[in-house]
């Protein structure tokens, strides 16, 4: 039985809703089973991951295979889509068929099937799923997490946000990362509560879950500032029990005015994939802008300066986080030499962010160790894979990518590109760069902005100084 599905197999579970499409419980663990019967017995599957039923019955058939899943976004392009296939091993689609499913066989959907569940029996350490995330270079890496980080990951904030069957579940949020997938998925179908998502996160479909009783609602800073600055639908939320956001900073002016138009503190929460979710919010506790909240059940942190030595916790210290508990991933694939430059020898993972903790345990997450990780609408995107794709371009001499302040994304991705020799910076020729980016990665990596630039700003060692670019 998988460590995961506990309210499914138990049938507790309710029903799930994606984009209008509804399914009975009975009938998305019918349609599951079926398909995971007809899965490889151990290499690991894609998953188109489109928003849409079909996904969540691909992911579901996955687990009860005993297979690890590897969801791959729905805007991925040709090189990131070949990259994640080839690297991850996958040996076929489930789901929903890409336009070009790059010659692997396709294991469709059947809504109507109604088989028992199959019999493989996952441990708690099988690997449940590959997800794969952008460093700040080269291309993304697949993290490997177990069946047992999930559960713990998702009963951990069960006990924080105080969600329970009762609750129904709304966002609209990808279905191939911790926050839309892990978190807006599996935790319904663990924790027993209704899922409606809503297909895409604008403000008009969260409050029309709202007013047809959705109690818990999940988003990423974008799709709150689009929220806030729509007050009809932003009041509709007044009547929820608890809205949740992540993947980056919520801005304080957007939760001041939610907290105005809905009466609701928005609960932050911090996390990776590598880590799933480690401090969040309490449902019970302060809510505060710019706070993401104290260690989840099981979960510890510490701060520790460059040198390695104790940062203190008095809100005002800031140290590089590192974290340790049972939601930890259990490493890179095929990466042994990157998994362990994360631990530290006393065995903490090493986050890369930095932060401040006060007294009472409140973290307040101040940056990243390096400019390199973009945060840009709710992702988190790798500026070497951008600059990558972009010296691919025959006009391009060298390019640095980085992100710069943006009232509605966070962070837009922003290029400054170097030309090579008589290739004229023309406003076609800036178009032409993000196209061209647009076609190989996903289409929330492409640059928002090109700036070209005569050279770009380094030190006594030749590297580039980010910091003096914006």
């Amino acid at each position: 039985m998988s460590e995961i599905l506990t309210a499914l197999l138990e049938g507790t579970a309710r029903t799930v809703t994606v984009d209008g499409v509804e399914l009975a419980p009975e009938a998305l663990l019918g349609a599951a089973s079926d398909l995971a019967r007809r899965l490889p017995t151990s290499a690991p599957v894609a998953v188109h991951a489109t928003a849409s039923i079909d996904t969540v019955v691909a992911v579901v058939g996955g687990l009860l295979a005993g297979v690890p899943v590897v969801p791959v976004p729905a805007d991925a392009g040709e090189a990131e889509r070949a990259h994640v296939l080839s690297d991850s091993g996958a040996t076929c689609w489930a789901g929903a068929a890409p336009a070009d499913p790059a010659a692997l066989p396709h294991v469709a959907v059947d809504l109507d099937a109604h088989a028992g569940p199959p019999t493989a029996t996952p441990s708690a350490d099988d690997v449940a799923l590959i997800l794969y995330t952008s460093g700040t270079t080269g291309a993304p890496k697949g993290v490997l997490l177990p069946h047992r980080a999930i559960a713990a990951g998702l009963d951990a904030l069960a006990e924080a946000w105080s969600w329970t069957r009762e609750d129904t579940l709304a966002h609209g949020l990808p279905l191939y990362h911790v926050h839309g997938l892990v978190l807006g998925v599996l935790g319904p179908l663990r924790l027993g509560s209704a899922l409606v998502h809503t297909g895409r996160p604008t403000p008009d479909r969260y409050a029309d879950a709202a007013r047809a009783g959705a109690t818990l609602f999940f988003g990423v800073p974008t799709v709150w500032s689009r929220v806030a600055a729509n007050e009809d639908d932003a009041r509709a939320l007044a009547s929820a029990r608890l809205l949740v956001s992540g993947s980056a900073a919520l801005p304080a002016p957007v939760f001041q005015r939610l907290r105005e138009l809905t009466g609701h503190e928005v609960a932050e929460r911090y996390g990776m994939s590598e880590t799933l979710i480690t401090v969040a919010a309490r449902a019970d506790g302060p809510r505060l802008p710019g706070v993401v909240g104290v260690p989840v059940r099981g979960v510890e942190t510490r701060l520790r300066g460059d040198d390695g030595a104790p940062v203190p916790r008095d809100g005002e210290g800031v140290g590089n986080l590192e974290v340790r508990g049972p939601t930890l991933f259990a490493g890179y694939l095929g990466r042994p030499e990157a998994t362990a430059e994360c631990w530290t020898d006393d065995g903490w993972f090493r986050t890369g962010d930095v932060a401040t903790i006060d007294a009472a345990g409140l973290h307040r997450i101040v940056g990243r160790a390096s400019v390199d990780l973009i945060k840009s609408g709710g992702y988190r995107i790798g500026a070497g894979e951008v600059e990558a794709s972009l010296l691919g371009h025959p006009a391009v001499a060298e390019c640095a990518v980085v992100g710069l302040p943006d009232a509605d994304l966070g962070q837009r991705v922003v290029a400054f590109v170097v030309l090579e020799e008589g290739v004229d910076a023309a406003p076609a020729l800036a178009d032409e760069l993000i196209a061209h980016v647009r076609a190989e990665l996903a289409a929330h990596k492409r640059p928002r902005e090109v700036r070209f630039v005569a050279g770009l700003p380094r030190n006594a060692m030749g590297k580039v100084q980010k910091g003096q670019l914006g």
